[in-house]
């Protein structure tokens, strides 16, 4: 598989092990910590792949061709490791979600970062010996990724990562990175900061930079560097040692201390961070207090945090700075082991200081003390605001039913007219592939989707109907697998047009009203039954939990040929399947089946004879034109007249017009109680019977 490649960086500058010298483009990854959201930087990509898919061409359908692309990408997100990936976001829009599922075609692998991960299986086919395993960088591989929804380009990816070292342990993981020995403890200030991202720059920067909003106090002796939170401590103040004065004339000739009180308020009053309830958005918090007219500062901050938690550390970091601008510095003889910076120390004529920090003198050892606050801070409560987020539907199962209706007029008459029907319950369904079960193996047949048709099953059984007249009081109650499906109530004119048409079991009806009931259960009032010749289906009823489905304009018609609608079976296949869905076709040969005739009449003829007739119906015709016959539509005019059992005759006799008169001799060779009946011969098949007269 073709494709480009490029050597990412580490956040410290440095290049990573075993990365491919391939066109090198450079570009920092950052060092992740805890929880936060990172921009992906892709380190591989694939050629677009080009898949085309043609449909229609047959009679009166114009022949189509449609495009999709498809690429695979790794995309570098921590140069450290990770313990895993959340969402993921694709131009904004969420491409998994929280439970872990891709809301488009593809396949997702997450490499942690580990320092004996492998090679990622695409990647080594596609660049051979020279794959890297890319030890020490957490990436993620997306194989095939499908680009319709993005307008078949590569989207800008972010990632939800999850990383160990946040909160209280943030600092000390930092630290782990650092040239020096480092002995660094929890650093309690810092548990609100969730998640952080070290996005290059040297640890000192990175540790000033946080320090501005957690105190932090480093002690360097030696060759060690002692790093741990300055918080009050719970123990009283350490007593400083005398001050000695120094003959150099710098300052404290007599005392061996100078005081200074700087302005107040001169601390930052602006905290820019990351919202944790936002989805990792950039959020801004304001220190108490009046604004400044001029000149506010504000801390830039690539962490996680809450807003309450951004407040209350903006809040203190405003309140320390307001009591640091009174100082003190101090030279003693020698320095106590108990007296470090971050300590509170305590001066007989001056109260509590807290140590800055110290530094060797010639003469002695020199101490910069700041006051520190003595009253903390009560944030008022913070709400963060309500977001804007991308829909996190879980992916919902394929639902699918295929069907024969009689025909409608429209199209050719001589095709089978095999109509599928796909939808989804509750959550989130873009549509299925569809394939017919042939020799043991699917077969493609075509797209799904992703508008879903309407699928219910009946929640009470709907009594049988003559299906004669218009029935303004009856009923039934649909239970629909989608709660957002909908139903409209029509006027006279709409239905008798053809509108709201429902297939119930292997009956069409139409309905006038329709009453939501909630949870997605609908009431449907006035009740057209038996339409399309379904008059039999109509007087046999339905029992609960028959099928139901919408004849809307979203199912859809399947091109002839496609299936066999009598010995194969259709399959889809959606996202959230598991398992192909299959449907037998109901009602198979249904379009092509000549309508049963209606009107019977049996007349006795003189001489013993019996005049049998009937009025003939057509394919097609739904409606009936005062004083034009309806159309022929066969090939033909031709029926089987029969007596006894449907299944086996004991007596046919075929017919090309609507009457047959049989003789005396013929009605006596029948036994008393016959039933005597006649079926239109189609093109393609015979209709249903018709009870003409029973024998007395």
């Amino acid at each position: 598989m073709p494709g480009r490649w490029q050597t990412p960086q580490a956040a410290d500058g440095g290049d990573f092990p075993h990365a491919a010298r391939l066109r090198p483009i450079p570009s920092t990854i950052a060092r992740l910590f805890g929880a936060t959201r990172a921009a992906g930087t892709i380190i591989w990509a694939s050629d677009l792949s080009e898949s085309r898919e043609t449909s229609g061409g047959g009679k009166g359908r114009p022949k189509t061709t449609q495009y999709s692309y498809t690429v695979s990408l790794a995309v570098a997100v921590s140069s450290r490791p990770i313990e895993g990936i959340g969402r993921i976001w694709a131009d904004g829009n969420l491409l998994r979600g929280a439970a872990g599922d891709l809301k488009t075609g593809g396949t997702l692998r997450i490499h942690l970062g580990q320092r004996d991960q492998e090679a990622d299986p695409l990647l080594a086919a596609a660049l051979g010996a020279q794959c890297p395993a890319h030890r020490g960088l957490a990436y993620a591989v997306l194989e095939d990724l499908q680009l319709g929804d993005f307008g078949n380009r590569i989207p800008a990816l972010s990632f939800e990562v999850f990383a160990p070292g946040g909160g209280e342990a943030l600092i000390p993981d930092l630290l782990k990175s650092a040239p020096i020995p480092v002995v660094a403890g929890a650093v309690p200030g810092a548990a609100p900061l969730a998640g952080f991202a070290h996005d290059g720059g040297g640890l000192a920067a990175v540790l000033e930079a946080i320090g501005e909003l957690v105190p932090i106090a480093a002690d360097a002796r030696g060759e060690t560097l002692a790093v741990a939170g300055a918080e009050p401590a719970t123990a009283p103040a350490t007593p400083l040692p005398a001050a000695i004065a120094w003959a150099d004339g710098e300052f404290g000739t007599r005392t061996g201390r100078r005081m200074a009180r700087g302005a107040p308020g001169g601390g930052p009053a602006l905290l820019r961070y990351y919202d944790s309830a936002r989805d990792y958005q950039p959020g801004l918090q304001r220190a108490p207090g009046r604004a400044a007219i001029a000149g506010e500062r504000t801390i830039e901050l690539p962490a996680t945090l809450s807003a309450q938690g951004a407040a209350s550390l903006i809040a203190q970091t405003a309140q320390r700075a307001g009591a640091a601008a009174e100082r003190m510095d101090i030279r003693v003889a020698s320095l106590d082991p108990a007296i470090a910076p971050g300590r509170e120390v305590s001066h007989p004529a001056s109260g509590t200081w807290r140590v800055e920090s110290w530094e060797w003198r010639s003469g002695g050892v020199e101490l910069a003390l700041v006051r520190p606050p003595t009253v903390s801070v009560a944030t008022a409560q913070v709400d963060p605001g309500v977001p804007w987020r991308p829909s996190d539907r879980l992916p919902a199962l394929t639902l699918l039913d295929a069907f024969e209706l009689p025909w409608d007029g429209t199209g050719a008459a001589d095709t089978a007219r095999v109509q599928v029907a796909a939808g989804a319950g509750e959550g989130r369904w873009g549509g299925a592939q569809l394939y017919v079960e042939r020799g043991g193996a699917l077969v493609p047949a075509g797209t799904l989707g992703p508008a879903r048709a309407t699928l219910a099953t009946l929640a009470a059984p709907l009594a049988p109907s003559p299906a004669l007249m218009f029935e303004p009081s009856a009923a039934l109650i649909l239970a629909c697998e989608d709660r957002e499906a909908d139903f409209a109530t029509v006027d006279g004119p709409a239905l008798a047009a053809g509108a709201n048409r429902l297939l119930v079991g292997e009956e069409m009806l139409q309905f006038m009203a329709a009453e939501p009931l909630g949870a997605g259960h609908w009431r449907l009032r006035g009740l057209l039954r038996g339409r399309g010749a379904t008059e039999a289906e109509a007087r046999a009823g339905h029992a609960a939990g028959a099928r139901a489905v919408l004849l809307d304009q979203r199912p859809q018609m399947l091109d002839p040929g496609i299936v066999d609608p009598a010995n194969e079976r259709l399959a889809a296949i959606g996202a959230g399947d598991g398992t192909p869905v299959f449907a037998a076709v109901r009602a198979p040969g249904r379009s092509l089946r000549p309508l049963p005739p209606i009107h019977p009449l049996a007349a006795p003829v003189p001489g013993g004879a019996l005049r049998l007739s009937w009025t003939r119906r057509a394919r097609g015709a739904w409606l009936w034109q005062n004083g034009i016959d309806v159309p022929l539509v066969e090939e033909r005019e031709a029926y089987e007249v029969g007596a006894g059992p449907i299944a086996a005759p004991l007596a046919t006799w075929p017919c090309g017009a609507p009457e047959l008169v049989l003789e005396a001799a013929a009605l006596a060779a029948l036994p008393p109680g016959a039933p005597l009946w006649v079926c239109q011969i189609g093109t393609h098949a015979r209709s249903t019977a018709l009870l003409l007269h029973i024998l007395p």
